[in-house]
């Protein structure tokens, strides 16, 4: 094995991964996930063992086809941001009833703060609600180290594991020693094949049986490497901190030496015996955790103290936003060292489209045919193309969901709002698009989706793009006329006709689809600089 490595969070967790004998990773791409698979993509070894690493068309694709390799014995990862896990919610859950075969893991990385995404959600609760075990690193060792560990857990209780990371921890390095890697499972079905037949008569037995090995998931969990206690001398105060907020906890002391006890969690179901210990020494107890109060909640709610508990709910800590060493020392009643707030003549500069992006040239089209109608009639998707809403083009009124551009034109079409128009990428449209259109054709809803195909998938790195050379197709195949699919080239010579077919389509008391179609002008960069290396 190689000495120590300099990774990144998601870097570690796809070494360990391969490390631990993974024969599929299956992933959509999402800040801040995607270079988990990316690292296995671009990993040597990964191509010499032929381990399946391309792109899904969306989350749960991801999570059904991990659970398909499960069932085949072999070892499997799905990676997606929380809001993805959202998308997968469907067979995550019922994954918990039918149980793995091979080891199964599946990687939700959390954005508190909303760095990149559209909530701060805590991926941790579905973990609960599904009853599955949960694993969340406090640095890139333990990351890449869990990966190994949920693998065995996995086989051995025969249940998917939730590996929950942050932002910070997928996005910060730190040094990583491996750990002796080992050979891929041999193919191998379930000893039980009525395992993953979830017929009522079968589902109520495997819940039954999945509620059985709770008590064993709660028993790995006190003896867990991963669930530590520290002992302290000032128990004035108990802390309980999990994954990343222990680093943070740490820097407010010298040497990260806490002299108050300390339970560090990075297992569940919470220990139940070290956080009676914790609530049995100390008069008060403070509750650090990135995300939502998912602890301090349960702690409030099934473990009887009588103690006064200090977290988010009691505003110690802020309810939103990720946490830092200075949101802790206020919390601790430490010295806040953050300093003098940036005086307002430091104005931030808003994210912007690229120059020389086909984007711009689609909504310099689009909204000049919308000053001939009404404002707040132009719902938008998920994308770099989302950069619409802000000035100077402020030609979008929407961004819910992926793929919630179509069936949000759809239903208020549906109202009355005639013409109505979506935007939708091209990724995003065969992520969730698809069905959303089929809708419209079902019910001949008058609406023009616009689908804008830079031919990647831009916002996350230029994947590729599920729908490449496909889209006309695709749109015809789900009942859309032929003469009402119109291809347009998004540059500034073509703007003209490009007004003149967008107001058509627009007009057309139907369904249409628009695809302004011009590569991303990043990987285009990329591809010319390749070239002439």
């Amino acid at each position: 094995m190689a000495n120590k490595l300099l990774l990144l969070g998601d870097e570690a967790i796809a070494l360990g991964a391969l490390d631990a004998g993974i024969s599929g990773i299956y992933a959509y791409p999402g800040t801040p996930s995607t270079e988990i698979t990316e690292f296995v993509q671009n990993s040597k070894s990964a191509r010499e063992r032929n381990v399946h690493c391309t792109w899904s068309s969306n989350e749960k694709t991801a999570m059904e086809a991990a659970l398909g390799m499960s069932y085949a014995g072999k070892r499997a990862m799905v990676c997606m941001k929380h809001v993805g896990l959202n998308v997968a919610a469907d067979p995550f859950i019922n994954s918990a009833i039918t149980g793995a075969n091979g080891g199964l893991i599946v990687v939700s990385a959390d954005d508190p703060s909303m760095h990149s995404s559209q909530n701060e959600q805590d991926s941790r609760f579905y973990g609960k609600f599904a009853l599955v075990p949960i694993l969340e690193p406090s640095n890139q060792q333990e990351a890449y180290d869990m990966v190994h560990y949920g693998f065995d857990f996995s086989e051995k209780y025969k249940i998917p594991v939730l590996l929950r990371i942050t932002t910070r921890m997928a996005h910060s390095r730190s040094g990583v020693a491996r750990i002796e890697c080992r050979e891929e499972n041999d193919l191998h079905m379930p000893s039980d094949l009525r395992q993953f037949v979830l017929l009522p008569a079968i589902a109520r037995k495997r819940y039954k049986e999945l509620l059985g090995s709770h008590q064993h998931f709660i028993e790995e969990s006190e003896i867990s490497p991963f669930n530590t206690y520290y002992e302290g001398t000032d128990k004035s105060l108990g802390i309980l901190v999990a994954g990343i907020a222990l680093n943070y906890l740490k820097e407010n002391y010298p040497g990260g030496k806490v002299p108050h006890p300390v339970l560090k969690i990075g297992q569940y179901p919470l220990p139940r015996k070290l956080v009676e210990k914790l609530l049995g020494e100390c008069e008060e107890i403070l509750i650090i955790e990135d995300g939502y109060p998912m602890i301090e909640e349960m702690i409030q709610g099934y473990i009887p103290c009588g103690k006064k508990i200090r977290g988010r709910f009691d505003g110690t800590i802020p309810r939103t936003g990720e946490l830092n060493p200075n949101i802790l020392a206020r919390a601790l009643g430490l010295t806040d060292t953050m300093g003098l707030p940036v005086p307002d003549l430091m104005v931030n500069r808003p994210p912007q489209l690229c120059a020389g992006c086909p984007h711009i040239d689609s909504y310099k089209a689009l909204n000049e045919v919308m000053e001939e109608l009404t404002k707040g009639r132009v719902f938008s998707d998920i994308g770099c193309y989302t950069l619409g809403a802000l000035w100077p083009y402020e030609a979008i009124n929407s961004c819910v969901d992926m793929g919630a551009s179509i069936t949000m034109a759809k239903g208020a079409a549906d109202a009355g709002l005639v013409p109505a128009i979506a935007v939708i990428g091209d990724s995003t449209f065969t992520h969730s698009g698809i069905t959303g259109l089929l809708d419209a054709v079902n019910d001949k809803s008058p609406l023009t989706v616009i689908i804008l195909d830079n031919e990647t998938t831009g916002m996350t790195g230029g994947q590729d793009s599920a729908a490449h050379g496909r889209l006309e197709s695709i749109c015809k195949g789900i009942g859309v006329e032929e003469e009402h699919i119109r291809v347009l080239k998004p540059l500034k010579k073509y703007h003209e006709e490009n007004v003149k077919i967008l107001k058509e389509e627009i007009a057309y008391l139907g369904v249409s689809v628009v695809i302004p179609r011009r590569e991303c002008i990043v990987t285009v960069d990329k591809r010319m600089r390749q070239k002439f290396k």
